[in-house]
């Protein structure tokens, strides 16, 4: 009895050992075969921003590596909001791609009745690159480094004002965030594009801003503005000799821009785990890499768990700074 016993657990064993070996088999048969056509990405801001230039310097080598077409299609509008919501509504079969943005892991705070979830309605695949954004004050401003310019605001409370690309986008938040981390009262002052906002600054009417990178390196350059740190987890490529902020006198900071790729809910897992694979390969690649930092963009290859966490923090960190500064946005 024992012996017959023993003998089916045996047979049952080797069943499912079986089965996982062909389950293993199925996906990477599935893996091997996509894509089969072409594979789109959905990107939700108009053509030659960041972004949109992110999503075709990696599309090209991706279409390379494949042998199909990677059409990228521009759904601009609403901060974001359009092009999020046409990729939610895409068929999830593993044909279909979104390059997300910071804006995705704001807005949820900001609009807390969008039509879709950024979480919920989609699965990441990986992140693709961030975007520097750096401190930079006028050259009146008696701080030579981040931790004077604390002092200072602290000293001077209300004194400081700082300008953005307006309210409630990343260069906003990343000063909000300074104000709730450092303790100081820096009055924000919101502009209609980076290009306005940092014409006042180096005009001296504003006295910093957190800047994204392309805009503020001429005048770093030609020393109508000064860097004091970068707000990436580590030293940026674009600024040789900028300190972090977290490293210069506000630990633990970190502000910057990004995209990565999402897909709508239900797409096949060897899919995502493919492109995932495929992301990590071209963006890793120097030719590639080049062509990114050439265009502002530091590539930023990684993990989709490594990404889903990611998003998660972001969504939770800048919700937190929107609460507790109370910004709001018209609708």
């Amino acid at each position: 009895m024992f012996k017959h016993l023993f003998l089916r657990v045996m047979c049952v064993g080797l069943a499912t050992v079986g089965l996982g070996v062909n389950l293993t088999a199925a996906v990477a048969q599935a893996q091997d075969k996509w894509p089969e056509r072409s594979v789109s990405f959905i990107v939700p801001f108009p053509p030659g921003g960041p972004v949109d230039t992110t999503a075709r310097l990696t599309a090209q080598p991706l279409a390379a590596l494949w042998s199909v077409t990677t059409p990228i299609e521009n759904k601009a509008g609403a901060g974001g909001i359009v092009g999020a919501q046409a990729a939610a509504k895409a068929a999830p079969d593993g044909y279909n791609f979104f390059f997300a943005a910071i804006h995705h892991a704001v807005l949820p705070s900001l609009k807390p009745n969008l039509s879709y979830d950024i979480q919920k309605d989609f699965v990441p695949v990986g992140l693709a690159a961030r975007f520097p954004i750096v401190l930079v004050v006028h050259p009146s401003v008696p701080a030579n480094t981040v931790a004077e310019l604390i002092a200072y605001a602290r000293a001077n409370p209300n004194k400081l004002s700082y300008s953005s690309s307006g309210t409630g986008g990343g260069t906003h938040l990343a000063g909000e965030l300074f104000n709730s981390m450092a303790g100081t009262t820096m009055q924000h002052i919101p502009y209609k594009g980076s290009a306005p906002a940092m014409q006042d600054l180096v005009g001296g009417q504003v006295q910093l801003m957190f800047a994204d990178g392309p805009s503020a390196l001429p005048f770093i350059k030609s020393g109508k503005i000064r860097a004091l740190g970068v707000g990436n987890p580590t030293p940026s490529v674009f600024f040789p000799g900028v300190p972090t902020i977290a490293s210069a006198g506000l630990p633990n900071y970190e502000a910057y821009s990004w995209t990565g790729v999402v897909a709508p809910a239900g797409t096949p897992a060897a899919a995502v785990a493919r492109l995932n694979a495929d992301m990590v390969k071209v963006l890793s690649d120097p030719k590639t890499a080049q062509a990114l930092m050439a265009a502002g963009a530091e590539p930023a290859p990684g993990t989709t768990e490594e990404f889903r966490a990611f998003l998660a923090n972001e969504i939770k960190k800048w919700g937190e700074i929107i609460r507790s500064a109370n910004i709001k946005v018209d609708d």
